[in-house]
């Protein structure tokens, strides 16, 4: 079955199969890959990649690099292609809309403590629709490389092109060397930090020095690229860090203690997408999210309900 015009080249047609063969490479990141999930040879995806790039009068990929990547114009089509193929396949039978999953990224920390209980109701709910958590180290998780569809993010993101909401809002924690003389407080102050380095995550973390007074910043920063090599970092005793609350709950480290920070604004924990079209159930994920929070947040501690 046919959609769209005619290209006015030989009356050619764009097709579902081009936008299938488009998605494909979006999500594996090659032509080679993209051919052997959809069984067909390479030149043949190059080839329908290239007739649907000739119908749109853009390019939809980068093709300059070893590891294609997307245009800014293939990132704003993909929602489009995807919201496509789905309604097309829902249309011949509702059952298969199960196999496109909605990818739900995060930097670190998840959903924080409503992580489990947002999967478990997810599924109860919706089991039509894999709900796929994937941590990607990317101050956006993902969602501007349109890796996931959505984003669980912390802190301020001004990223161009992105819809946010604020779900909740958790209190900062400093993380210092369990054996380090910080640990034994029963909470600290920023300015405690600042005799030593701080360790800043700077690719996927929301702490920068901007956090504290400009005459009271500290007095060395010690730069790592995600939450594993911060922990490692600080339980080496080469620094200390912020976070959210929810990071001592979801990484916990025998290295590491985190105290209560005293001083230190609240951190933002943001649901993101990308605007425009997007997977169709997204709206039931940002209904879900906001209906825990709320539920939980009513629940007196020990007796949350999943």
């Amino acid at each position: 079955m046919s959609t769209g015009q005619g290209t006015g080249n030989g009356g050619r047609r764009i097709e579902v199969r081009h936008l299938r063969a488009f998605l494909a490479i979006a999500d594996e990141g090659g032509v080679t890959r993209a051919a052997t999930r959809l069984g067909v040879t390479q030149p043949v995806v190059s080839r329908t990649l290239a007739a649907l790039e000739r119908h749109l009068g853009v390019r939809l990929v980068d093709r300059s690099t070893h590891h294609l990547a997307l245009t800014a114009e293939g990132l704003a089509f993909r929602d489009k292609a995807a919201t496509a193929v789905a309604a097309f396949e829902e249309a011949l039978d509702p059952g298969r809309l199960r196999h496109w999953p909605l990818r739900l990224g995060h930097a670190w920390s998840a959903f924080g403590p409503y992580t489990t209980p947002l999967l478990r109701t997810w599924q109860q709910r919706h089991p039509e629709t894999p709900l796929e958590l994937l941590r990607i180290d990317d101050r956006t998780a993902g969602l501007t490389r349109g890796e996931v569809d959505a984003a669980l993010l912390r802190g301020p993101v001004d990223t161009p092109g992105l819809v946010t909401e604020v779900l909740f809002t958790e209190e900062r924690v400093a993380a210092v060397a369990a054996d380090g003389p910080l640990a034994a407080r029963a909470s600290l102050s920023l300015a405690d930090l600042t005799g030593g380095a701080v360790v800043l995550n700077t690719v996927s973390g929301a702490t920068t020095p901007a956090l504290w007074p400009l005459h009271a910043r500290p007095a060395a920063t010690l730069t790592v690229a995600n939450t594993d090599d911060w922990l490692t970092a600080i339980a080496a005793g080469r620094g200390s860090g912020v976070s959210g609350a929810s990071t001592a709950q979801m990484h916990p480290h025998a290295g590491v203690t985190y105290v209560p920070l005293d001083d230190a604004p609240p951190l933002p924990v943001l649901l993101a997408r990308r605007d425009g079209p997007g997977h169709p159930a997204f709206p039931r994920l940002a209904a879900l999210a906001r209906e825990i929070v709320a539920r939980e947040q009513r629940t007196p501690p020990g007796n949350s309900i999943e």
